[in-house]
């Protein structure tokens, strides 16, 4: 080959590199009300946008060029513009919504409702209620399933994950989990999901099939009293082979073998660590850190702590932007 084409080719996979990582890590801070974007390449925040109170669940839209943010104290879904980076419109969410998850067609959000032990259901385009769904008390957690034909509740005080038939609504399974369970992480050919259990302090895994309690994992750090251990955001891993786990005030993520169900390692983190999610390659993991206000950057192939990042204050959900 050339000298000239060598250059060129380099050149390009220089900028297919660059381009790989060319996206925004989104950030909700829930006590200083705000949205902090940072750019995905260089980690730099970008800009801090002011939002409703007390911002948490926050979720892309399909077209990736809105963000909807669950503001629990305003009792509203916010619709976030990624370009002009302002609220343009706001959703009928119900009571104190906490967390939401988009429907594989773009147009339905749930929404879990905290205080009125309901999950809402919105089309996002028209800005209406299609639905509003009974589940247990204090709903938190919510799911899809990747053919978009179930979406798992949880609700922290019932201690249950709730399946709903997404298109009656009806409420097909109740399981009980462990005590005062939060997310819900479905693997991707759709037919095991897990459910984390704060207080429990355990994982749970749910076979599709009949709706039963697979297997569970539990979680030991030395030096870390048990009841300091509470599993509440996670992250599977591109190819399903790893789960990813905040372990809350643990300040620790922990590694789950998904296949042995066995906790690989504990990565140490910032402090009271809420959420996670990975960079569109995979490579990153990056966690939101409620106390110590910052975002810590994990190498996920070499599964050490590269970066700690400042955000906003208490930072609780992160997504990242393709």
């Amino acid at each position: 080959m050339p000298p000239a084409l060598t250059r060129a080719a380099m050149t390009a996979l220089l900028l297919l590199g660059a381009a790989a990582r060319a996206e925004t890590v989104l950030v909700s801070n829930e006590k200083d009300n705000t949205i902090t974007a940072l750019d995905g390449e260089t980690l730099r925040v970008i800009r801090t946008v002011p939002v409703g109170e007390r911002p948490r669940g926050i979720v892309l839209s399909k077209d990736r060029r809105h963000l909807f943010v669950c503001a629990g104290d305003s009792d509203r879904v916010e619709v976030l513009d990624l370009e002009t980076w302002r609220v343009v419109r706001h959703l009928p969410s119900g009571p104190d919504p906490e967390l939401a998850a988009l429907h594989p067609d773009g147009r339905r959000l749930f929404v879990a409702n905290e205080d009125d032990n309901m999950v809402t259901v919105v089309d996002v385009e028209r800005a209406v209620v299609l639905r509003e769904i009974p589940v247990g008390v204090e709903p938190e957690g919510m799911g899809i399933s990747p053919d978009g034909r179930h979406v798992v509740n949880t609700s922290e005080t019932t201690n249950m994950a709730h399946v709903i038939e997404v298109e009656s609504g009806e409420i097909v399974a109740n399981i009980l989990v462990g005590a005062r369970p939060r997310a819900v992480v479905w693997e991707a050919d759709g037919r095991r999901f897990w459910v984390s259990s704060e207080i429990g302090g355990t994982l749970t895994l749910i076979e599709r099939e009949g709706w039963r309690v697979a297997g569970q994992v539990g979680f030991a750090v030395p030096g870390v009293p048990a009841e300091a251990i509470q599993p509440v955001g996670m992250a599977l891993s591109r190819d399903g082979a790893r789960l990813f786990v905040a372990l809350g005030p643990a300040n620790r993520v922990a590694v789950v073998d998904t296949r042995t169900r066995q906790v690989e390692r504990t990565l140490l983190v910032g402090q009271r660590v809420w959420n996670l999610a990975l960079s569109t390659d995979g490579t990153r993991l990056y966690t939101t850190n409620g106390v110590s206000n910052d975002l810590s950057v994990v190498d996920v192939a070499a599964m050490r702590v590269t970066r700690s990042v400042p955000v906003g204050q208490a930072p609780w959900g992160v997504v990242v932007r393709p």
